[in-house]
C-alpha cells in the first residue's frame, strides 16, 4: 500500500463514524410529570420525530414489553401515547425508527396511594371513603353541575333529563359551548382530589384533542387552616366558597381547569411535603386525561394562603401564579409567634402568679406583643398552637386511647405537626419524638417596648427572667425553649420555614385587609415582601392589593386578581427570550399591575403600599419587639454579649442586672446576622430512596 493510499484509508476510518453519528436522533419527553415522579402506572409520553423519519417505523417497548400500539400520530401533531401498565419502581422506555438513533428514558412509577417523595407514610391513616384498600385507592367517579340562564347559579346537571336553562359561555379559545361542568372525584397519595372542567357530556376527550373549550390553564384551590389529620378527608371546592367567591367559576366559564386536593387543604393537612406530592400525582392525573397545562395558579386565604407560599418555594414550578387572601409565609415561622404567645399569655394573664408586685395593664400588654388587641394572642394561641405543638391533644382519625400521654401511654401517636413531618425533620434524642424548629434563647422580649419607654426596666427584667420555655411536650419548663441544629437547618432546607429564595420564580398578587385582631396578622403580607427583597434584591414579582374588607381586602377582587394574574402569565408565557424566569416575571408585568389600597379612615399609618400612601395597620410581633425585622423568618437567633452599654440610657439596678445574666448565661440576639442554620430552602428534595426507605431531611431531586 502507498504512502498516499495508506492516509486516504486512514482518513476514511476517522470518517465513518463521524458520519454514522450524524444520523437523526429520536427524543422521548414524558409529558405528564417529571420522569421520576411518575404514579399510578401511567405515563403520557411523545416521542419527537426528525424530519426525514418514517412514524409508522417507531417501534417503543417499556423495558422489553412492546407498548407501540399506544403511540399514533395525534391531532395536536404529536406522536404521542398514554403508556398503561408501568411496573412499580424503574422502567426504562425505549423507542427506535428506521434511519434515526434511538432514545430512551427511565421512569419511575410509585404507586397510585403514595408516596412519590414524602417517604414512608405516616401510620395510623383511616380511609374514610369506604375503600376496603389500606392506601383508599378507589374508581374515580363523575358528577355534572350546569350554570342556569335564569338565575346564574350552578345546579346538578341531568345528563338523561337534560334541563332548559342551560346557559352558555365563550371560552378563551373562542369556542361557545353550554356551560355544563363535570366534576371528577377520585383517591390518590391516601386522599381525595377533584377535578373539574367545562364539558360536553355528548363528546369525546383525550389529552391530545381536548374539547374545543379547554384553554389549557388550571386553576388550583386551597382550603383554610392548620390541622393534623390522619385519616382521609374531602377536596376543597372546585366551584367556589365564601372566600376565593366565584372565582373558579369564571376561571371555568373561560375555559380553565379547576383542581384541588384534600391534602393541599391545610387544615386538613398542615405538611408542606404532602401537600405538594398531592398537588404534583393529582397534576399528573389531569394531564394524562385532559390534556397538557400551560400554567397553573393557585388562590386561597389564610392556612390557604400558607400552602400557596410554602410549596411554591420549596417546590417550585407547581405553580406559575399564586393569589394568597389573610397572608400566611408558612407553618414554621408562624410557629415561632405561636410559641411565644403562648409563653407570654402564660405570664401576663396570671400575675399573682408570676409576677407580683409588677404591674401589667393592657397598654403594657400590646406593646409586649406588637399588637393592639390581647385578643388576637388568645385566640391565636387558642386555637392553632394546639395542632401545632401539643402531642396529647388528639388528631382526627386517632381513637383517644391511641393518642400520647407522657404518663399513660408514652408510645402512642403524637398528635403534632412536627410529629406528621417526622421525615423532615427526623427523630430526636432520646425519645426519637420529631425535632422542633422553634427556638427563643437570647430573645429579649419587651425589648424596643423597653427603649421606648412603654415598660419599665423592671417589667422587662422580670417577663424575660420568668417567660421560660417548652419541652417536647409544649410543657412549660423555667428554661429558654432550645432547637438543635439538625432539626433547625432540616426545617431551612426543606422550605418548612421559607425564606422566599425561590419564590422569585411565581408572580403573586396578595389579597389583603386590615388586621381585626384574630390572628390574620397583616404584617406578613409585608413579611414574605421583605424575604423577597433580602433574598433578590427585589419584591417586583408581588404587588399587595390592601383593601377595606377584613383580612381580605375587597370581596371582589379574588375575581378580579385571577383574571389580572391570568394576562401576568399570559404576557410570560409569550416572552420567548433567553432571560431566566425571574427576570421574565418582573419585565412582563403588565403596567398597570401594581400594588393598590382603598381608603380606611381612621386607622392608624403605619406605612405606604400605594402611591397615594392611603391607609393600612400591620402592627408587629413579640419577635418584631424584641427585635427581629419584618422578615420574622430567624427561628433561632445569633448571639451576642449581654452589654449595659446597648442598654444606653437605661439604668438597671445592680440586682436587675444580676438577673438578666442569669436569664442570658450566652448571650442575647444579635438580629443584625443570620441565624444558626437559617439558609434557603433547597428545592425538590425527596425523604425516599428507590426502595422507600426513608431519608430524614430529605435529598435534592434538582430541578
Amino acid at each position: 500500500m502507498t504512502r498516499r493510499s495508506l492516509v486516504a484509508a486512514l482518513a476514511a476510518l476517522l470518517v465513518a463514524p463521524a458520519a454514522a453519528s450524524a444520523a437523526p436522533a429520536l427524543k422521548i419527553d414524558v409529558v405528564s410529570n417529571r420522569a421520576d415522579l411518575i404514579s399510578a402506572g401511567d405515563a403520557l409520553v411523545a416521542i419527537g420525530v426528525p424530519d426525514g423519519v418514517d412514524p409508522a417505523t417507531i417501534q417503543v417497548t417499556d423495558d422489553g414489553r412492546d407498548v407501540t400500539d399506544a403511540f399514533a400520530q395525534r391531532a395536536n401533531g404529536r406522536f404521542e401515547g398514554l403508556v398503561t401498565g408501568l411496573d412499580l419502581g424503574a422502567n426504562e422506555l425505549r423507542a427506535t425508527a428506521d434511519g434515526a438513533d434511538p432514545a430512551s428514558v427511565t421512569i419511575a412509577n410509585h404507586p397510585n396511594g403514595g408516596p412519590v417523595l414524602s417517604g414512608p407514610q405516616i401510620q395510623p391513616w383511616v380511609c374514610t371513603n369506604g375503600s376496603s384498600d389500606p392506601q383508599c385507592d378507589a374508581p374515580a367517579t363523575y358528577r355534572y353541575e350546569y350554570k342556569s340562564s335564569l338565575d346564574g347559579q350552578l345546579h346538578e346537571y341531568d345528563r338523561d333529563n337534560p334541563p332548559s336553562d342551560v346557559a352558555d359561555t365563550t371560552t378563551q379559545t373562542g369556542a361557545t359551548v353550554p356551560f355544563i361542568i363535570r366534576i371528577e372525584t377520585g383517591y390518590q397519595d391516601r386522599d381525595q382530589y377533584q377535578i373539574a372542567t367545562l364539558f360536553r357530556p355528548d363528546q369525546p376527550w383525550e389529552p391530545w384533542a381536548p374539547q374545543p373549550q379547554f384553554n389549557h390553564k388550571l386553576l388550583i384551590t386551597h382550603g383554610a387552616s392548620c390541622g393534623i389529620d390522619r385519616q382521609s378527608g374531602t377536596a376543597p371546592s372546585v366551584t367556589g366558597d365564601t372566600v376565593i367567591g366565584d372565582s373558579p367559576t369564571v376561571a371555568l366559564g373561560a375555559g380553565f381547569a379547576v383542581m384541588s386536593t384534600a391534602l393541599n387543604n391545610a387544615g386538613h393537612n398542615c405538611n408542606l411535603v404532602t401537600q405538594a406530592e398531592s398537588m404534583i400525582m393529582a397534576k399528573e392525573r389531569l394531564v394524562e386525561q385532559y390534556g397538557e397545562i400551560r400554567y397553573t395558579i393557585g388562590t386561597g386565604c389564610s392556612g390557604g394562603s400558607l400552602t400557596q407560599q410554602q410549596v411554591a418555594n420549596a417546590y417550585p414550578g407547581i405553580y406559575q401564579g399564586i393569589l394568597p387572601a389573610c397572608s400566611f409565609p408558612d407553618a414554621w415561622s408562624t410557629g415561632q409567634q405561636l410559641s411565644a404567645y403562648n409563653l407570654i399569655r402564660r405570664y401576663v394573664e396570671d400575675p399573682a402568679k408570676w409576677a407580683p408586685g409588677v404591674a401589667w395593664d393592657p397598654l403594657s400588654i400590646a406593646a409586649v406583643e406588637g399588637h393592639p388587641n390581647h385578643v388576637n394572642s388568645i385566640v391565636f394561641d387558642s386555637v392553632y398552637w394546639t395542632d401545632l405543638g401539643v402531642p396529647d391533644d388528639g388528631c382526627a382519625g386517632v381513637p383517644d386511647d391511641q393518642v400520647y400521654d407522657a404518663e399513660t401511654n408514652p408510645g402512642g401517636v403524637r398528635c403534632t405537626l412536627a410529629d406528621l413531618m417526622i421525615n423532615v425533620f427526623g427523630p430526636r434524642a432520646p425519645q426519637n419524638f420529631a425535632g422542633i424548629p422553634l427556638d427563643n434563647v437570647g430573645v429579649q422580649w419587651g425589648l424596643e417596648a423597653l427603649r421606648k419607654g412603654q415598660i419599665t426596666p423592671a417589667q422587662f427584667v422580670d417577663l424575660n427572667e420568668k417567660t421560660g420555655g417548652l419541652d417536647v411536650d409544649a410543657q412549660w419548663q423555667p428554661q429558654r425553649t432550645e432547637a438543635d441544629a439538625t432539626t433547625l437547618r432540616r426545617a431551612y432546607r426543606s422550605g418548612a420555614i421559607n425564606t422566599a429564595n425561590n419564590l422569585d420564580r411565581v408572580a403573586i398578587i396578595d389579597l389583603r385587609g386590615p388586621d381585626p385582631g384574630a390572628f390574620h396578622d397583616a404584617y406578613r403580607s409585608w413579611a414574605i415582601r421583605a424575604r423577597l427583597e433580602r433574598e433578590h434584591g427585589t419584591f417586583a414579582n408581588q404587588v399587595i392589593w390592601f383593601g377595606q374588607a377584613p383580612l381580605i381586602g375587597d370581596p371582589r377582587w379574588a375575581t378580579e386578581a385571577l383574571l389580572t394574574m391570568d394576562r401576568w402569565l399570559e404576557a410570560v408565557d409569550a416572552d420567548a427570550t433567553d432571560r431566566p424566569l425571574p427576570a421574565k416575571i418582573v419585565a412582563d408585568r403588565p403596567p398597570d399591575v401594581r400594588d393598590r389600597c382603598s381608603q380606611i379612615p381612621g386607622l392608624e399609618q403605619v406605612g405606604a403600599v400605594c402611591e397615594n400612601e392611603q391607609l393600612q395597620t400591620r402592627y408587629g410581633t413579640p419577635a418584631t419587639v424584641a427585635g427581629e425585622s419584618i422578615a420574622t423568618d430567624t427561628n433561632k437567633c445569633a448571639l451576642k454579649p449581654l452589654r449595659r452599654a446597648d442598654y444606653y440610657p437605661l439604668v438597671f439596678t445592680s440586682d436587675q442586672w444580676s438577673r438578666l445574666q442569669r436569664v442570658f448565661p450566652t448571650g442575647v440576639c444579635d438580629w443584625s446576622r443570620p441565624g444558626p442554620e437559617q439558609q434557603g430552602a433547597v428545592p425538590w428534595q425527596t425523604y425516599q430512596e428507590a426502595d422507600g426507605t426513608v431519608i430524614y431531611g430529605g435529598r435534592a431531586l434538582g430541578g
